[in-house]
This record gives structure tokens, sequence and C-alpha cells, in this order.
């Protein structure tokens, strides 16, 4: 028998017809477009949103209105008559040098490339901040100009500890080294993102709470204990010499801090409506508890309590406003209206220091309220994250991690604070002579009086 191979013949693929394979594929574009999680996995360049850009070019401009003209108001009607030009002034001058310091090296040491402490100078002078340079969905010139306002309202704030007697020269030297050895540290060590030190360690500070009030109430105390008592302190009077300047003023600081709060959200949503919230229910909360815990004591609410205890809960709620609901920023501006009327009366009295303006009984003791309950109240539901945030969602370790960052605050900043202080004693001094201080420092230092 004869066995026959049956060889395989390689056949012709049959034609393809171009047209049916493009209709094909573009069936198959459409049908993986379909599918949940479908799509390349590239991440999408950052593009600019014009909603959030209009937003934050208005928060901007009303954060730098919270230091002129409303902190200058505000302080500036606290003083007596013989100092009201000066404080005004200082918060005038500290807005311009404190723009330049950011502009040349400020922003790159809080923003830029470093270490766990501080960032470094790639952004020396703006470097790379082009016109059409983004941070997020917005220009990031826009991103450094309202950075830039919180850089020139922390140093402010801090003149009212030492009012009616620190030399304007020193004062401009203090605040110059001030900003860059001690408020760029802390902006970078809070807000620095991945490698920064207290935002690896998980500290909660949306809006400034540690990097502003903290920090300027810390450095104001120093800066009283170091200088001494205002002459006649306790003996004479240093009553306000016009309270209508001051209530104005806390109006313009009221309405600025919506900027402050919704404005840290960096966009025009749900985070900012909620921050503007949160930020109303506080402050008028604190006004109303400061009233009422200074009517109980002394028998007559004053305007300076309401309006000190407005600041107070804006203070407080600053670093919460991002994370909680408006439950808990009732509870925050109660307990902060009540802790800072104590702090700025009784304890302040029983201690003895000359805080003239009560910027640590309101921006430290408030802000480390704020800082704390922060870690009591923020919830899940607000932020929108997948784990619990505070102490009411199950997290009681977050209050820790908020205490730790307070600590890390009130350490650095007293320590360098201290140490620019008495550099600058050591040179040029710090204090006006005796007849300028009696005389006031309006016609003293600056040829200038009001009539």
């Amino acid at each position: 028998m004869q066995l026959t191979t049956v060889s395989a013949v390689a056949r012709p693929a049959p034609a393809v017809n171009q047209r049916q394979l493009g209709w094909l594929m573009l069936a198959l574009a459409a049908l993986l477009a379909l599918l949940p999680g479908a799509g390349f996995a590239a991440d999408e360049a950052p593009t600019l949103n014009s909603g959030d850009t209009a937003w934050m070019l208005t928060a901007t401009a009303i954060v730098l209105m919270m230091t002129i003209p409303g902190l200058a108001l505000f302080y500036g009607g606290m003083v007596r008559k013989q100092n009201v030009l000066a404080i005004m002034m200082q918060s005038f001058a500290i807005t311009c040098l404190m723009t330049i310091i950011w502009m040349v090296v400020g922003y790159s040491l809080a923003f830029g490339s470093g270490n766990a402490f501080i960032g470094g100078f790639d952004k020396l002078f703006l470097s790379g901040v082009s016109s059409d340079a983004l941070s997020g969905t917005i220009p990031e010139s826009v991103f450094v100009t309202f950075q830039m306002t919180f850089a020139i309202i922390t140093p402010a704030l801090i003149t009212g500890a030492f009012a009616d007697r620190m030399k304007f020269s020193a004062m401009l030297w203090f605040m110059g080294l001030w900003s860059i050895f001690v408020y760029a540290p802390v902006c970078h060590m809070v807000w620095g993102g991945e490698g920064a030190l207290m935002f690896d360690m998980g500290v909660l500070d949306f809006a400034g709470g540690t990097v502003v009030h903290i920090n300027a109430g810390v450095a104001g105390l120093v800066a009283c204990l170091v200088l001494g008592k205002r002459q006649g302190y306790g003996k004479v009077s240093h009553a306000p010499h016009n309270l209508t300047l001051s209530i104005i003023g806390a109006a313009l600081l009221w309405v600025g801090w919506f900027g402050f709060n919704a404005g840290s959200a960096l966009s025009a949503g749900t985070a900012a409506g909620m921050a503007m919230l949160v930020t109303q229910v506080a402050t008028a909360a604190a006004a109303l508890a400061w009233m009422f815990a200074e009517w109980l004591a002394r028998g007559k609410p004053s305007v300076l309590g309401i309006v000190s205890g407005a600041v107070a809960g804006l203070v407080a709620i600053t670093p919460a406003s991002g994370f909680v609901d408006p439950m808990g920023a009732l509870i925050i501006g109660i307990v902060a209206g009540v802790i800072c009327f104590v702090a700025s009366t009784s304890v302040k009295n029983a201690l003895g220091y000359d805080d003239s303006l009560d910027v640590w009984g309101v921006h430290g003791v408030g802000g480390i309220v704020g800082a704390i309950l922060t870690g009591v109240f923020a919830r899940q539901a607000v932020t929108g994250g997948d784990a619990p945030l505070g102490l009411l969602d199950g997290n009681a370790g977050q209050v820790l991690t908020q205490i730790y960052g307070v600590v890390i605050t009130i350490v650095f900043t007293a320590i360098v604070s201290l140490i620019i202080l008495k550099i600058i004693d050591w040179t040029i001094g710090l204090r006006v002579d005796e007849a300028t201080e009696r005389d006031g420092l309006d016609l003293n230092l600056h040829g200038e009086t009001v009539q």
C-alpha cells in the first residue's frame, strides 16, 4: 500500500476592507469609553480654570484689605492718640517690606523644593513664575500673591504686642528677619507638601492657625517680654483713643477673612463654600461668647469686647475651616470666645506682662484652641476623604498630632524670635527713649500728629 503525504498549503489571507476596519476601530473605541474606569492612565496636564482664577483674584484682594486698611484701623483705634499714626504706619510699611522680601526670597523658602524644615532657592526672585505657569487650576502668579498677603498680615499682627514702645527702624529689621527665619520655615513645614515636617506628620491647618496666628502670637509675647512694659503700665490710662476706628477695622477683618479661609480652598467649589459658612458661624459665636462672659464678669458688654471676640472666633476657625461642619464651628467659636476673654484679661493681669493689644491672648491662644479643636471636629463628610480625620470620626490620634504641631510651632518661633530680638537690641537697640515714649511716637518718629 502506498502512503500518500498531504502537505499543508499556505493560503493567501483575504483582502482587508479598510473602510470596514475603520468603522470597527471606532465602534471598539466607543465601547471602551463607556466602560467604568476605561481610558488611558496618563495624567492630564493641569489646565487653567477661569472660575477658580476669578475667585482667587477676589480672595487675594480682600485678604490684602485685612492688613490695609483693616488691621491698621483696628490697631489704630486701640492705641493712645499720640501713637495712632505710628501703629498704622507700621502696618503700611510692613505691607511694602513683606511684598519685596516675599518676591525676592520668601516664596522660594516657603514653597520651593527643600528639606523638612525649609524650602530652597529654586524660586529666588520668583524664577520660573511666568505668565503661563500654573499652580493647580490657577496661575502661579495668583498663588504667589495670595500667599504673599498671608506673609504680610502675620508680622503686622505682631506689632500690636509691642505697641507704643519699639523703634521704627528696629521694627523693620525685626519683621524683615523674622519673615525669613521664622515665617518662611513654619509655612514650609506646614504647607510645603511631601517631605515637609508637619505636612508629613499630618498636622491639619487649612488656612493658617499655626502658620499665621500661633506664629504671630508667640512672637508677639516674646517681643513684649523682651521690651518690657510701657511706661506707667497699670498706673496711668492706656485706654483706646477711638473705638470707632477699631470697630470699622474689625468689620473689615471679618469680611476679608472670607478670602483668608474660603480662599485657602484655592478653587471656587464646595470646600470654599463650607469654609465661608463655618467662618461666619464661629465668628458670631465667639463674639457673643466674649460679650456675655464680659457682661457676667464686669456688668457691661463693651464694644472692644465684642469686636475682640469676633477676631478670636476668626482666628480659632482658621485652621479648622476646611475640615469642620457648622456644628463644630459653633462649638469652636464659643470655646474660643470664652478662653480668649480669660487669657486677655484675668491671665494677663495675673502674670503682669504687657501685651498691648492682646496679640498673644487673641491670636496665640485662639490659634492654639482652634488647632487642637480641629483634631476633635474634623469630619470626613466635609473633606470627602477616605479615612476618618478627627476624634468625632474615630481618629483620636489626630488631636495628639495637632498638639505636636502646636508645640513645634511655639518652640521654634519662641527661640528664633528671641534670638532675632536680642541681636537687634545689642546692635541698634529695640526701644525708644523715655521722652519719645512719653510724648508719643507720632511726632518723635514720624514728625506728624493727629489733630
